[in-house]
């Protein structure tokens, strides 16, 4: 029964100090997009060159959509402690409520995500529905 309990206080004691290394570290945080600068410098990171001209962002901070003088869009969103980024094709799929915008890239792996854009919304869902025109002209 002794030889249990130290045992347990042993393993508590080491999660502990292991928790408090990675608080220390900063790992684990909730990781969000600030501003669009920090959108925009995410993007010029998952693509190089990649120079938005016009940026909505999620309301809590998850995940950002970017356009490019291009016309070329892109779609970042919070992956873990990083952030994940697609251009968006003809294949992407949007669904408006309201002031939510749910994307989808036609990649399973990368899932769908619902933006809160506030007023933009509407404007960056009929700007999606064109991407597949835009493509083939």
């Amino acid at each position: 029964m002794v030889d249990a309990l130290i045992q347990l206080a042993g393993s508590v004691v080491a999660i502990l100090v292991i928790a408090l290394i990675c608080w220390k570290m900063g790992l684990g945080g909730d990781v969000r997009i600030r501003d669009e600068a920090e959108a925009r410098n995410l993007a010029d990171q998952a693509i190089y060159g990649f120079d938005a001209v016009d940026c909505a962002l999620d309301r809590a901070g998850i995940g950002a959509l970017l356009r490019d003088r291009e016309g070329r869009m892109m779609l970042l969103r919070r992956h873990g402690a990083h952030f994940a980024s697609r251009l968006l094709d003809s294949h992407a799929f949007a669904r408006l409520d309201r002031n939510f915008l749910t994307i989808g890239t036609g990649e399973g792996t990368f899932g769908q995500v619902t933006l809160d854009l506030g007023d933009k919304a509407q404007v960056w869902a009929s700007s999606l529905r064109h991407i597949g025109s835009q493509n083939r002209a």
